[in-house]
C-alpha cells in the first residue's frame, strides 16, 4: 500500500552569515546550533570562525577579500551547489541585481542560478532580480568590524524547490 506523503522530510534550515572578520560568539553559536547547515559568504577573517561552526553543523563557505592564504586554501572564491531542489551560488563580492561585480556578470547571465549569495558590502538585502528570475541575498555583516551599525544574519528554509520563513536575525550594535 503507497501512502500519498513520505515520512522522509526533505528541508533544510539554513543560517546565513556573513562578514566575521574573526568574530564569533555565543549568541551567533547558539543560531548555528539550530540550523541543519550554515552558509557563510566570505570575509572569514580566521579559521577559528569556521573551526567553531564545523563542530556543530556542516558549512558551506568562501573567502573574501581579507582573508588570507590559510582561509584561501580551505574554502573557495565562488561554491555553487545544490540544496534540496534549488540551485545555489555565493561568492563575496557579487554586487547587486542590474549592478553584479564584472568578475561574475557574465556567468550569471548565462547560467542563473535559484539563490545568488554575496556579502562585501555589509548591507542586509534581499531582492528578487527579476531579468535572471533569481532571489539575490546578502545577509549583512555579523562581525564587529566595518562601518554597519547593527549586526545581522539571515535564516530561512529550503523546502525542495521553495526558498521560505525568511528571517532577519539581528544582534546588539556593535
Amino acid at each position: 500500500m503507497r501512502f500519498p506523503f513520505s515520512w522522509d522530510v526533505h528541508m533544510k534550515k539554513i543560517l546565513l552569515l556573513s562578514d566575521t572578520h574573526g568574530y564569533i560568539d555565543d549568541a551567533i553559536l547558539k543560531h548555528v546550533s539550530h540550523a541543519d547547515e550554515v552558509w557563510h559568504a566570505g570575509d572569514i577573517g580566521d579559521l577559528n570562525v569556521t573551526n567553531q561552526i564545523k563542530k556543530l553543523k556542516p558549512l558551506k563557505a568562501v573567502f573574501g577579500n581579507i582573508d588570507g592564504h590559510e582561509v584561501r586554501a580551505e574554502f573557495p572564491e565562488n561554491n555553487r551547489f545544490m540544496c534540496e531542489s534549488v540551485d545555489v551560488w555565493i561568492t563575496h563580492i557579487g554586487g547587486y541585481p542590474n549592478k553584479y561585480d564584472m568578475r561574475i556578470r557574465e556567468a550569471l547571465r548565462k547560467n542563473p542560478p535559484d539563490i545568488f549569495i554575496c556579502g562585501h558590502s555589509h548591507i542586509l538585502k534581499v531582492m528578487p532580480d527579476k531579468k535572471l528570475n533569481l532571489l539575490h541575498m546578502n545577509p549583512g555583516a555579523v562581525g564587529k568590524y566595518g562601518f554597519h551599525k547593527v549586526r545581522t544574519m539571515l535564516r530561512f528554509v529550503i523546502d525542495g524547490s521553495n526558498i521560505k520563513d525568511l528571517e532577519v536575525i539581528e544582534f546588539e550594535n556593535r
